[in-house]
């Protein structure tokens, strides 16, 4: 069965595994709003619990939006949570917006938890937003928002401090292109500094809900972008290519990536799609289905399914061993 709530729409996910349940943390909005584009200024984090990624026990929300005035009073955002290595309990990395900003500029702020269940936000929200040496600031005549959302959090692979991919445009070239991964890095997932993206721009203009993870040895980034936001030559060089979740490969888990032979998955409408790790180990993927540019906006979360099922760039890194070029 799938995710679905019937007051609310259901769309971007992110998981934590305790080695027991499953936890889902969902953005949600209410269906009365009637109009599907008005969940984004009115979402809030859900939770719920599972023993197998497929019957789901709803726990309600994670954390209100903010105080009047705060930096997130508007809506709260998709994010990801890890462990803390150096303490004994999790960490949330999440995307805030204000009402004073009429949600147009995005940061990231953190909360903790000790069981997954009770969140406390930092009193030092928001820990991350645009830096304007890399990154692009608002000017609403070349895009509609500053992006630095969707942060995914992860350890160093070398034990250097945390990382954070996110959501991210560049401040140079064509607006349609400008999309790239951002990135964070922090010694202890409070403290956090702004570097250069982790991807070149180009093909989109913006790439949402990162997350990287080593699928059978191999670096493996997926991200999701509407057809409306892809690059005017990604455009003409794949006409045919859908609305999607992407899967690009790369050197290692900061790349490099090259965007420009990322594939999108064969799942039609999936997006903001999620890697994660079944009781068997075996890597499924989970996302939501929108259908919004059809007028079909369905906003449920879809079981889970083998990634070796719809992995697109299957192989390729086989290939390139061998020689072959991207």
């Amino acid at each position: 069965m799938s995710f679905r709530l019937a007051d609310d729409w259901v769309w971007d996910s992110w998981f934590a595994d305790d080695g027991d349940e499953f936890h889902l943390f969902y953005l949600h909005a209410p269906r009365s709003l009637g109009e599907q584009v008005l969940r984004h200024m009115n979402a809030r984090i859900g939770h719920a619990v599972s023993k197998d990624l497929r019957a789901w026990h709803e726990l309600g929300d994670v954390f209100p939006a903010g105080p009047s005035g705060a930096w997130d009073d508007k809506a709260t955002w998709t994010g990801s949570v890890i462990r803390d290595i150096g303490g004994d309990g999790w960490v949330m990395g999440y995307t805030g917006v204000s009402t004073v900003e009429g949600a147009l500029v995005q940061r990231v702020g953190i909360a903790t938890s000790s069981d997954l269940r009770s969140w406390t936000k930092s009193p030092a929200n928001p820990v991350s937003e645009v830096d304007p040496r890399w990154y692009e600031q608002l000017d609403r005549e070349v895009w509609h928002d500053e992006a630095w959302r969707d942060p995914w959090l992860m350890a160093d692979p070398d034990g250097d401090g945390y990382h954070a991919l996110v959501c991210a445009r560049v401040p140079d070239g064509p607006p349609d292109a400008r999309g790239v991964i951002g990135h964070a890095w922090s010694p202890d997932l409070r403290r956090w500094e702004a570097r250069p993206p982790l991807s070149e721009p180009g093909e989109f203009g913006q790439l949402e809900v990162p997350q990287v993870e080593i699928v059978e040895g191999t670096p493996v980034l997926l991200f999701s972008t509407a057809r409306v936001h892809f690059s005017d030559a990604r455009r003409t060089r794949l006409p045919d290519e859908p609305t999607g979740t992407f899967v690009a490969i790369g050197e290692s888990l900061l790349g490099p990536w090259d965007i420009s032979s990322a594939r999108v998955m064969p799942v039609q409408d999936l997006y903001s799609a999620r890697l994660i790790r079944d009781r068997a180990g075996e890597w499924q993927v989970i996302g939501f289905i929108d259908g919004s540019e059809r007028d079909e906006f369905v906003g449920e979360i879809i079981d889970p399914v083998p990634f070796a099922d719809v992995n697109p760039v299957a192989g390729r890194r086989r290939r390139l061993t061998r020689g072959s070029s991207m």
